[in-house]
């Protein structure tokens, strides 16, 4: 206890510091050597399989600067080790979450006492400032829209609204127990003010308002913090004009495995959690080293000696990392997320992130409740169909569609054409549980993979008649 004690207080100080601005480059050098040096004992200590995979590296020489000399931790080593990544035994944990398992065996993800209070504080501290920024004194009723059962969504973010006296209620619409019909009824009653959900089910939310006959103009919300896909400005843009008076925000930037990376700002950017991990950025394709700013695939080192800290963790996501503007809203380099690296799309003259090509079909897109992108290959050139549930507000089918195609042919010189269809396959909904590639792109010009599958496969759950 004496130990847990003394790491709190140490942590809390540097958490002081570093959301005041003061911690110099000489103090982050001196909290990331002594945190890294610490995780790397803990790991080659109570870690089986770290004690492998670190075999004959002398753990007290590395440093933030020599990091780059050990061997990447991949997420096929977490599948494959399951419990032997973990630095103790379940029990010793707080708590046990685990990833869903859509695409390969699911991965123990236990948290213990530091986990929980390292990686909510950056939480805290984000909607502590943006419910200031945007209710002023008061807090706000949160709705809270994802997965409780062996997924941290509903503890962490009950957590932090408890932390910060504000009433929540998880009223997740996949629930059997809940539903849109619900949900709906929920938040009028209630005024929920804040939902937090995934990007998709923004505009499966106001789908589901028009059919149940409310009006998204009348209803109480007046912010969404998204997380768990890819939210471009464009997308964001567009689920706000469906919600008149509503804000689309980030919550955050993280995973089962990783914890919160990042946290959103009112400014729509998110910050790294910057006391909690070590950052590099890699060729996704050679895994040469890239530096920490910048754009590439994310890999992190984390420094709080928990149940499963990871060293030097492909996380699979591209990111973009620039260092925060002098007059951020948060602390912390600013995280760009643009995609998953295997989510990357080859497209005529072009391969494009999928936040490329969410910007280039929504970017001045408004009153679109949904949307999937056809491609076909016919002729030996790519073509693009665009399908669209518009609402009346979204204006002329046609000019818009001239405008998407404008856009499609100008980025990847391919053919496209948007086509209205308010009976959009309702896979389009699942962004979160799979992936986004999965439920935006429908690829003719190959079989449909694992993801796609598995985002078929749940796709009945997210109508929005019940």
């Amino acid at each position: 206890m004496n130990g847990l004690e003394d790491f709190r207080r140490e942590y809390e100080e540097v958490l002081h510091r570093f959301r005041g601005g003061t911690m110099t480059r000489r103090d982050w050098d001196r909290w990331y050597g002594r945190r890294l040096t610490a995780v790397l004992r803990h790991v080659t200590e109570r870690s089986p399989f770290y004690r492998r995979h670190l075999a004959g590296v002398d753990v007290g020489s590395v440093t933030p600067r020599t990091l780059h000399t050990l061997p990447f931790t991949t997420k096929e080593d977490l599948r494959r080790e399951k419990y032997d990544v973990l630095s103790g035994s379940p029990a010793e944990a707080s708590v046990f979450y685990e990833t869903t398992g859509t695409t390969g065996p699911p991965t123990p993800c236990p948290r213990g006492v530091k986990d929980v209070l390292t990686s909510n504080a950056a939480v805290e501290e984000s909607w502590r400032r943006l419910f200031r920024a945007r209710f002023g004194d008061r807090m706000p009723v949160v709705g809270l829209m994802g997965p409780s059962e062996l997924y941290a969504f509903g503890d962490v973010f009950g957590s932090v609204a408890a932390a910060l006296g504000a009433c929540h209620v998880k009223i997740w619409p996949e629930s059997p127990r809940v539903g849109f019909r619900t949900a709906l009824r929920l938040i009028e009653e209630l005024g929920v003010e804040v939902v937090v959900c995934a990007p998709a089910m923004c505009l499966s939310l106001a789908k589901a308002a028009l059919h149940h006959g409310y009006d998204p103009a009348r209803m109480p919300i007046a912010a969404f913090l998204v997380l768990g896909e890819v939210c471009t400005p464009q997308f964001a843009a567009n689920a706000a004009s469906v919600w008149p008076g509503a804000t689309v925000y980030p919550a955050l930037y993280g995973s089962q495995e990783a914890l919160c990376i990042a946290t959103g700002a009112v400014t729509g950017e998110l910050h790294l959690s910057q006391p909690n991990y070590l950052v590099e950025l890699v060729d996704p394709d050679t895994g040469r080293l890239l530096g920490d700013t910048g754009t590439g695939e994310l890999v992190l080192t984390m420094l709080v000696d928990g149940i499963k800290p990871l060293i030097r963790y492909r996380t699979g996501d591209l990111v973009r990392i620039t260092p925060a503007p002098a007059d951020a809203a948060l602390p912390g380099p600013v995280v760009r997320v643009l995609g998953r690296v295997g989510d990357r799309i080859p497209l005529g003259s072009a391969t494009l992130l999928p936040a490329e090509l969410e910007a280039t079909v929504l970017d001045g897109v408004r009153g679109c409740l949904g949307y999937q992108i056809v491609i076909d290959g016919r002729d030996g050139a790519d073509e693009v169909t665009v399908r669209m549930d518009l609402l009346p507000q979204a204006g002329d089918p046609r000019a818009l569609g001239e405008g998407v195609a404008a856009r499609l042919r100008e980025r990847a010189g391919v053919r496209a054409r948007v086509v209205a269809d308010p009976d959009l396959d309702p896979v389009t909904a699942t962004g979160s549980y799979v992936s986004w590639k999965a439920a935006r792109i429908l690829d003719n010009r190959s079989e449909a993979d694992g993801a796609s599958l598995a985002a078929r496969r749940v796709a009945h759950r997210y109508a929005v008649t019940t």
